[in-house]
């Protein structure tokens, strides 16, 4: 009898055991994406503080080798030199509240005669009371003064909710700015439908002006300044320095932040298509890909919270040329991509534990300078 129990127990306990790692190897396989991502066993690098004393900030340009404009979330835009810091005067409205505010900044490809910046912000200019929505504005740095300033263009209805404004700022080598919105937390409405702002990358001519050659500039009822769309909360762009591709990041919801090679006219799916699930852990949808809707270059899970994104092309670090590079919010480390033959064959997390890293962008001295909240602007530095 008591041999008998024993068996049973023993099969019982393999039944356990087998169903456990068939659980964990399920598991795994669902909230990791590979390469995973490593921390390297040696530190080669340490990094400075340029600046102290803002709490989140988002965008950054310099504006010469040793200064810089940078945007605070609440409202702020600071000059930055020599260690100081010195708040630019003259900016329009901003709504501020969750998420919005004061968001990116970018120089005119011409900075250096005209002096002319762009911004991106929330802001209401209906006077309607119905909260705010991305905008994109233009004027000329005067001194520490801001004149002629512009609205280029702005995002409707406005809403009181305080979730995904976006947004970053690009330009290409044809005279065009692209900008970022998010879906303003309406995704059953917003990111599928052309005729409505939101979930949108759009792009105009320098002077505010809308290209002819827009993918729905003829399209009836369309916003013809889309350029792509199907995006959920895009919250980093940059530049492929060979290709001259627009790279966008964007925040998922529970899981499925990704990377994307933004393509003229194409749908990036959200909500259609995702990798993520809802907070509650209930599903979004059953798909992950269709055939009429691009998928990521490259996708998280888990997410990681992405926020500014840079590619490195100086030789200041060892190895790093060439890599991606993505500020992580949720784990706050600065989170490298190294891509060969158009894959992500490996990640590596740089100044783990460093905060929440809101931005990153190459200097005109090709160091890498992070926007940390709670910490200003810091510069990594190789160790020697």
């Amino acid at each position: 009898m008591l041999v008998k129990s024993l068996t049973k127990l023993f099969q019982m306990q393999k039944i356990i055991s087998a169903i456990l790692f068939l659980f964990l190897i399920s598991f795994g396989c669902a909230q990791n994406n590979p390469p995973f991502i490593e921390t390297p066993l040696k530190n080669e690098y340490t990094y400075e503080t340029i600046i102290d004393g803002i709490d989140v900030p988002w965008g950054m340009a310099f504006i010469s080798k040793n200064e810089l404009l940078v945007t605070e979330i609440s409202g702020i835009l600071y000059r930055v030199k020599n260690g100081k810091k010195t708040t630019v005067k003259g900016l329009p409205f901003i709504y501020t509240r969750g998420q919005g505010g004061l968001l990116d900044i970018a120089l005119h490809p011409d900075f250096k005669k005209n002096k002319i910046i762009y911004l991106t912000l929330a802001t209401n200019t209906e006077n309607d009371n119905k909260g705010g929505n991305t905008a994109l504005y233009c004027g000329e740095l005067e001194g520490n003064s801001l004149i002629n300033l512009k609205l280029i263009y702005k995002s409707v209805p406005n809403s009181k909710k305080g979730e995904h404004f976006g947004s970053r700022i690009v330009f290409d080598k044809k005279g065009h700015v692209y900008f970022s919105v998010g879906d303003r937390a309406n995704r059953e409405k917003n990111p599928q439908d052309i005729t409505r702002d939101g979930g949108k990358i759009y792009r105009l001519n320098l002077d505010g002006s809308i290209p002819e050659d827009n993918p729905f500039y003829n399209k009836k009822g369309a916003k013809k300044a889309i350029f792509s769309y199907g995006h959920r909360n895009p919250q980093g762009m940059t530049i492929h320095p060979i290709t001259d591709e627009i790279w966008e990041n964007e925040h998922g919801p529970k899981g499925g932040d990704e990377i994307n090679i933004i393509k003229k006219g194409v749908n990036y799916g959200w909500p259609e298509i995702t990798y993520g699930i809802n907070y509650s852990g209930t599903p979004i949808t059953n798909k992950t890909e269709d055939p009429t809707m691009a998928q990521p270059f490259y996708y998280w899970v888990p997410s990681i919270a992405p926020s500014g994104m840079a590619f490195s092309t100086s030789n200041i670090y060892k190895g790093w040329k060439g890599s991606l590079f993505v500020g992580s919010l949720k784990f706050e480390y600065l989170e490298r991509l190294v891509i060969e033959n158009n894959k992500v064959v490996k990640r590596e997390k740089i100044l783990d534990k460093i905060g929440r890293v809101r931005n990153v962008i190459e200097g005109p001295d090709g160091f890498l300078y992070l926007g940390v909240e709670g910490k200003g602007i810091i510069k990594i530095i190789p160790k020697k």
